[in-house]
């Protein structure tokens, strides 16, 4: 059975032990750290999109490059890419390959564990690439946000691009095939099912490479492969609000994937009745879902941008919010403020 670095997947814990949860929090505004109620600014920097562990370096992706740390997060060194909007960054274990995706739709790689980078070229050189875009006024190019790693082969990895598709490579970049979940060119994020080798995930919004799609279902939403990427069946039915962002999954039984969606790409909490964002979870690889939210959250105000496993819950999650908010969610929907007066945050990871 394959293992693969998803998105939120991996549960990073501290060898040295201990039990108190501690979190960092990428935002508009940088990195800050949460311990109990207390914050610290730890980066400052453009959004950062990305947190993730790999080993025991912390990494960021930011909109001004790639920037990591080796105490935790105390201390952030640029390694690269400043001139680029980094949306993920993803690796095996420590000493493997790493890789990293941006806007405009690019993939990058490292081979010393994130010091330097080399563009893999033959990624935007893809015949579908000269479409990619954001269907905006005027459109923008399109971003390469998603990112999954076999993490036992560091050469196969799968690239989701908004509005584009998502690219396949067995090769490191030498060959690639390309597919749609649906008909859905909209990617957003992507996991692997732990333990199912040929299970992924991805969610989607209603973006076309010429306009918004209708809203109804089909448009938007999760969708499951069970074959590595090759053909993808919708996992969201009846499900509303279908825009969906961030998700992850839980590297421990029973491995719930958990999603925040929306009712477009522009909600938030300044809207008349706010985001009415919802956080579902499902334990069945996307068959049923369940309401994570509890009466004062369903729907919930704020937009939920940031979504990542709780290192000490097993089912439980960590959002952070376009308000500033960062809460622990509970498997049966308990929500616990854990940090407040922040900016917009957009990422998060938790460790001990």
């Amino acid at each position: 059975m394959h293992g693969r670095y998803a998105s939120g997947a991996y549960i990073t814990e501290n060898p040295r032990g201990g039990s108190e949860m501690n979190i960092l929090a990428g935002t508009s505004k940088g990195v800050f750290s949460l311990k109990g109620k207390a914050s610290q600014h730890l980066l400052e920097s453009q959004e950062v999109r990305d947190l993730v562990r790999i080993g025991d370096v912390f990494f960021a992706g930011t909109g001004s490059g790639v920037f990591l740390s080796t105490d935790n997060g105390k201390s952030w060194l640029c390694t690269g890419l400043e001139d680029r909007e980094v949306w993920q960054i993803r690796g095996g274990e420590i000493g493997s390959r790493i890789y990293a995706v941006t806007q405009p739709a690019e993939l990058y790689c490292s081979d010393n564990e994130g010091q330097t980078w080399q563009q893999i070229e033959t990624f935007s050189q893809l015949p579908q690439a000269a479409e990619w875009c954001l269907p905006l006024t005027p459109p923008q190019p399109g971003r390469a946000r998603a990112l999954v790693i076999d993490q036992n082969n560091p050469l196969e990895i799968w690239v989701g691009v908004e509005v584009g598709g998502i690219a396949h490579t067995k090769d490191g970049g030498e060959t690639w095939d390309f597919s749609l979940p649906g008909k859905n060119p909209d990617l957003h994020m992507m996991c692997a099912q732990p333990d199912e080798s040929d299970v992924l995930y991805a969610s989607t919004g209603y973006g076309r490479l010429d306009g918004v799609a209708e809203m109804v279902e089909g448009n938007a939403g999760v969708f499951r492969s069970d074959d590595s990427g090759k053909t993808w069946d919708y996992a969201w039915k009846g499900i509303t609000p279908r825009y969906s962002r961030p998700m992850c999954i839980d590297a421990r039984s029973p491995h719930g994937l958990t999603v925040a969606c929306a009712p477009t790409a522009f909600s938030s909490f300044k809207d008349e009745g706010g985001a009415k964002a919802m956080l579902l979870r499902s334990e069945d690889r996307g068959m049923s879902w369940r309401s994570l939210c509890d009466t004062a959250h369903s729907p919930c105000a704020a937009n939920i941008h940031a979504l990542t496993p709780d290192v000490e819950r097993v089912g439980g999650v960590v959002i952070g919010t376009d308000t500033g908010e960062v809460w622990r969610v509970s498997n049966d929907g308990r929500w616990e403020l854990l940090g407040e007066q922040l900016p917009s945050v957009l990422s998060a990871i938790t460790y001990q």
